[in-house]
């Protein structure tokens, strides 16, 4: 029933255990058919016998996921205004919000392909691979590119169906896009000899796909309905809450990527054991990141969602239920870490420099999850909440903890200190959006009360 309190409407709804679950576990298992890509495409790749194309296809890759992992805000600024619209029960504006995201990827996808000579020319300088795996490197990069408008695309799509709490269809997208990808990879470089170039359009194609489905669902789901005008979609009002969206998550998501390649740079300097050691203790992160990603999509939406319905209720209930979840999920985490990490340690590695180094560390990567479970979930409450300042605020913050905490552990504990300092950065993330959130949410459900 809608009741109207001060100025705006409210718009009940409840949020339980099986809707926070409904989003999570859907974009879950989506996230976790990623790296099962890139095991096949390195296997594919591997079979050639070719060390040359394996190098250029791990280059290659690295830099188109650095390049458009820098895009991901069209994703997250569309789950959490397309949420608010959904709790609003707006669908002329639900409408809207996805075509400007649309069209602002396909824009900037067909940006990048125009660009992409210079891209790939700069990322070879970057990386500077030489002779055959620079070959192997364009061959990949160059036909990977093209992907661009699908892929961006795409991003606008997941954003759309994460907006409305359809996880299923999110996690049908994933599975098409990266199921397609494996299936051509094997095909096309394998069994037909295309090897890097093979991989390659596998991909492309396998984007193409996803977003031919997605827009398929999407715009099904239109049907009937007056499509918002041309005036609308070009409003300049709404056109500048976007772009400062996305800017704001632009600047988070470059923080946030500067801060594990300075990582990544430090262990590098301890020398080629221990940098293998933290690459192969970093995936227990990236485990734990994958439950914790899809909590956090949870958390865009319901978020979001009770904002649009101008309900406090269900904010605070969202929250409660997102955090438990992510807490226990965390600690379940870290225990498991704990007790058969140095299995998997010998899993992943036969050097047993690597697995005794790794071994020595084991216990700062097995506790990430627990030190980033807040983090992650703030993450995406403000997202939802489209708080976006406060949250490239305090990422730049605790940036600045970060590089403190680095100047004065590493020299003393050398990797240790590189590992308690991440765990330190992940904590400030989520200590500092926290500190900042119930005088947030009390301005914005100011009418609610």
């Amino acid at each position: 029933m809608d009741v109207q309190q001060g100025s705006r409407r409210v718009l009940p709804f409840d949020v339980t255990h099986r809707l926070v679950l409904s989003i999570a576990l859907p974009m879950t298992l989506g996230f976790m058919t990623t790296p099962l890509l890139g095991l096949v495409d390195t296997a594919v790749v591997g079979h050639m016998g070719q060390p040359d194309a394996l190098a250029g296809l791990a280059i290659g890759a690295v830099l188109f996921d650095l390049l458009f992992s820098s895009f991901n805000f069209l994703r997250a600024s569309t789950t959490g205004l397309t949420a608010q619209a959904y709790g609003r029960h707006d669908r002329h504006e639900q409408q809207a919000v996805f075509w400007r995201a649309l069209i602002s990827a396909l824009t900037s996808g067909i940006l990048i392909v125009l660009l992409s000579p210079l891209l790939l020319w700069l990322g070879l300088k970057l990386m500077g691979p030489q002779g055959g795996i620079a070959d192997a490197t364009r061959t990949y990069f160059s036909i990977r590119m093209l992907s661009g408008p699908a892929a961006l695309a795409n991003y606008a799509l997941l954003g759309f169906v994460l907006g409305r709490g359809q996880g299923r269809i999110g996690l049908l997208l994933q599975t098409v896009i990266n199921g397609v990808n494996i299936m051509l990879a094997i095909l096309l470089g394998l069994y037909l000899g295309w090897g890097v170039a093979g991989v390659a359009w596998g991909t492309l194609i396998g984007e193409a796909s996803g977003m031919l489905l997605g827009l398929f669902i999407v715009l099904r789901s239109f049907a009937g309905e007056e499509r918002p005008a041309r005036a609308e979609l070009l409003s300049r009002v709404k056109l500048m809450q976007l772009f400062a969206l996305n800017r704001d998550i632009l600047i988070r998501t470059f923080v946030l990527i500067a801060a594990f390649t300075l990582m990544t740079r430090i262990g590098n300097s301890f020398g080629a054991v221990m940098l293998a050691a933290n690459a192969v203790l970093m995936n227990f992160f990236l485990l734990s990141g994958y439950y914790l990603d899809g909590l956090a999509n949870a958390a865009e939406q319901i978020t979001g969602r009770s904002i649009g319905a101008n309900y406090r209720p269900a904010f605070e209930r969202g929250l409660k239920l997102t955090g438990l979840w992510s807490f226990g999920l965390a600690l379940a985490a870290a225990i498991f870490f704990f007790t058969v990490g140095p299995a998997l340690i010998r899993l992943l590695t036969t050097s047993e420099e690597v697995r005794l180094a790794a071994e020595t560390y084991l216990p700062w990567a097995a506790i990430t999850g627990l030190t980033g479970a807040l983090a992650f979930l703030m993450d995406g409450v403000f997202i939802g909440a489209t708080w976006s300042r406060e949250m490239r605020n305090k990422m730049l913050l605790s940036f600045g903890g970060y590089l403190i905490a680095l100047a004065i552990l590493v020299p003393t504990l050398g990797n240790h200190g590189l590992w308690i300092a991440m765990n330190a950065f992940l904590l400030f993330r989520g200590i500092f959006l926290a500190m900042g959130l119930k005088k947030r949410a009390d301005q914005t459900f100011r009418f609610a009360q």
